[in-house]
């Protein structure tokens, strides 16, 4: 039998942070709306960016992330380790979501089928990221980090406490461009988010299938126990 390559944890961390927010900026090229996790964070970049310029989308990443590892904190009533580097993660995403924001600026995006392809590109490089950082034993994003603390404490299964999050970040992003925009101008959740919320887990699952059939996952440093308190 052919022995397959290795992947190690870290790469795949690093690997995933980069890829996830390349085909963020994609969708957001094509704005087709944001998936349900990130809409309120780029909802929140296009309002204060409109007073303070400098507020990008990979700023509001982190800066609502915070706020959530902040109130997990407060529910569980404890600060792990782990949600010092939840944060740390989200600060290095929201620095490669803008970067790549960048790097993408200069695509065309002036017709329905080109915008078709950035967004369809986007949400399978999306759960590529996704996939590669499923495979990894760094804290993840606040966002990851919340369902599963919140799974763990209420013994609940993960996907029924991450499908409940997805809905009340669809709401929130819903109040959201609602209270900022009014009525005439509906930002963040749109068809493409609808799409992106019914094949986004089956996609997701695939890719991680291929990862596990085609890699051989292992840790290069024996750091795991240590992001796991």
């Amino acid at each position: 039998m052919k022995k397959k390559p290795v992947l190690y944890a870290e790469a795949a961390y690093a690997l995933g942070l980069v890829i996830l927010a390349l085909g963020t900026a994609l969708m957001e090229k094509a704005d087709f709306g944001m998936s349900m996790v990130v809409a309120p964070a780029y909802l929140l970049h296009l309002k204060l960016s409109e007073r303070l310029p400098f507020f990008s989308f990979g700023m509001a990443e982190y800066v609502l992330q915070g706020v959530i590892l902040v109130l997990l904190a407060i529910g569980m009533r404890r600060f792990k380790r782990a949600y010092l580097f939840s944060f740390v993660t989200a600060v290095l995403y929201g620095f490669a979501l803008d970067a790549m924001l960048a790097l993408v600026s200069p695509l065309a995006a002036g017709s329905f089928a080109l915008r078709s392809v950035w967004y369809v590109l986007g949400m399978v490089v999306c759960s590529l990221g996704v996939a590669l950082l499923l495979n990894t034993y760094i804290s993840p994003e606040a966002y990851e980090l919340f369902v599963k603390e919140i799974a763990g404490k209420s013994g609940q299964p993960i996907p029924r406490v991450k499908t409940a999050y997805d809905c009340v970040s669809c709401a929130i992003a819903v109040v959201m461009s609602f209270a900022f925009f009014g009525f005439g101008r509906f930002e963040g959740v749109k068809l493409g988010t609808i799409l992106c919320a019914l094949v986004n887990g089956t996609i997701i699952g695939v890719i991680t299938a291929w990862l596990n059939k085609t890699f051989e996952m292992k840790d290069a440093l024996k750091l795991r126990g240590f992001f796991a308190s």
